[in-house]
């Protein structure tokens, strides 16, 4: 997530979770820190239409421009929890005694930092843990100020140094940001209470020393090398695991393909053309830079060829498909409500896809956020809907005006859904139709990695209710420093992926 760190490119609808923390021995010298995980239903709606709001890119702003285990104690294992296979997080804990938070473990970003107790007029501190200094006997203060800009948001603060517990490991006077200012609605609906960078040190804002890099200047590990497994099942309990000091070869098939490191900041490497249905697309053939991200959850690229894939996975805009929705099924009433004369600006309201504040529809999202559960989720949800009623309302109005039958209007006002971009970048596609879907492949290392539509398609619900999106959406750098690729989680939960400190390499293997 970097030093303009994108928050995932599907955020979550916020909800309060109790997680329950188990540490277990399992004779293998790790330890691991295993997380429930919320099942993913229909309310859990990826919240792009949210975050929209901002004007903000879903993937990543970030990028917008800017072996075996070791055994006993110098292996560390961290288990991640999957929700809905878009936001990957895992716990940590701050201080004497432990203060305990859930974070992103971020492979595109450097710096750590978590809620503070001092952070008072924003609402997103409010829905998740915070940090008390004067709780902790291993607080030292620092005081500077610190502030991060991301793609879909920004936090900012001041620099504390406190002892960090990962796992079974307890990384002494780390430097980390107690962020009193997030402003940004995506960390009020996120499930993560902050963000631990895993990336470089000369992408740390303030310089400061990255918690990988403690752990291993204070000799807590073996090896320089951490690596990651992503459960990309969301219906069983476990997320994954982020192994510290080595590798799991539980979590990995075959051998790794290895590249080295480009440009250190990013987990940055050369890659070469992309495939789809085994056609070379031609646009990286010559080589293009990609990125190993585990704090983005989908995979972006160039226009060029995302534009290809989703045309070959007959992908549409989220937009237009919610637009389209409204007008399928309400549509002809919200006609016959405009022809009875009635008032406009509480048609959306009567229909019950908005409430009326007294001059016009409102989203049910703003009841909901009121609601005695605290459940965000239906309310964000039914925003998008709300927005398509009150567009179909002024459409419908103007074509009346000229006159055009009923039929014709309603068929129009199709065809302006259908124009309706899609702003965050999210496309859907007919979950029916992944059997005829192509893979796509990406060439790294002289390898090939396929995707199956079945692993690039991340479903939402089950049944009739079900809803599908593509994993891949456009991001444009231009060179030098592009074209570039993200791999989020998309490509990460296929491939096993070693981070190799020490030999500044990366490594991907089909995952177990």
């Amino acid at each position: 997530m970097g030093s303009g760190s994108g928050v995932l490119a599907i955020v979550i609808l916020f909800s309060i979770v109790l997680v329950s923390t188990v540490v277990s021995a399992e004779g293998d010298g790790l330890i691991r820190v295993g997380l429930k995980k919320k099942p993913m239903d229909q309310n859990s709606r990826p919240a792009a239409r949210l975050v929209e709001k901002e004007g903000k890119p879903l993937v990543a702003g970030k990028y917008g421009l800017r072996g075996g285990l070791g055994n006993g104690d110098e292996t560390d294992i961290v288990s991640l929890k999957n929700y809905m296979n878009a936001q990957y997080f895992g716990e940590i804990a701050i201080g004497t005694p432990p203060q305990k938070f859930t974070v992103i473990f971020d492979t595109g970003s450097s710096n750590l930092w978590v809620p503070s107790s001092k952070c008072y007029f924003s609402i997103a501190c409010l829905f998740h843990s915070r940090y008390t200094s004067t709780r902790s006997s291993t607080y030292r203060k620092n005081g500077k100020p610190a502030d991060i800009h991301y793609g879909t948001g920004s936090i900012s603060g001041f620099f504390s140094q406190d002892h960090v517990t990962v796992g079974d490991l307890v990384v002494q006077d780390q430097v980390f940001i107690e962020a009193t200012r997030e402003p940004s609605i995506t960390f009020l609906v996120a499930k993560f209470d902050g963000i631990l960078g895993l990336g470089f040190k000369e992408i740390s804002v303030g310089n400061v020393e990255p918690v990988w890099y403690t752990m291993v200047n204070q000799g807590l590990i073996k090896e320089p090398v951490f690596s990651f497994w992503f459960n990309r099942h969301a219906d069983e309990g476990e997320g994954g695991e982020i192994v510290f000091g080595g590798v799991d070869p539980n979590h990995f098939k075959g051998k790794h393909t290895y590249v080295p490191v480009t440009q250190k900041g990013y987990w940055q490497f050369n890659m070469g053309d992309v495939l789809i249905g085994n056609q070379s697309t031609g646009f990286c053939s010559g080589g293009c830079a990609a990125i190993a991200d585990s704090g983005t959850s989908l995979i972006a690229g160039p226009t060029t060829i995302i534009a290809e894939i989703n045309q070959k996975i007959g992908a549409s805009g989220v937009v237009s498909q919610e637009c389209k929705a409204v007008v399928a099924q309400y549509g002809q009433e919200i006609l016959d409500m405009l022809l009875s004369e009635t008032q406009p600006a509480k048609i959306c309201s009567h229909i019950g896809l908005c409430t009326f504040d007294g001059t016009h529809g409102v989203s049910v999202g703003i009841e909901s956020v009121v609601n005695d559960n605290g459940d965000l989720s239906a309310g964000l949800q039914s925003d998008a809907m709300c927005t398509a009623c009150e567009m179909a309302v002024v459409w419908m109005q103007n074509q009346l005006k000229q006159n055009e039958t009923q039929e014709l209007i309603l068929n129009y006002i199709n065809e302006l859904c259908e124009r309706l971009p899609s702003p965050m970048g999210e496309s859907s596609v007919d979950c029916a139709s992944l059997a005829s879907m192509p893979s796509v492949s990406f060439t790294i290392g002289g390898k090939s990695f396929e995707l199956t539509p079945e692993q690039y398609i991340l479903k939402v619900g089950e049944g009739a209710a079900a809803q599908c999106i593509s994993g891949f959406t456009a991001l444009d750098v231009p060179p030098p420093r592009g074209p570039l690729w993200i791999l989020g989680d998309v490509f990460m939960g296929v491939y096993h992926t070693v981070f190799d400190y020490e030999n500044l390499r990366v490594g991907f293997a089909e995952a177990a």
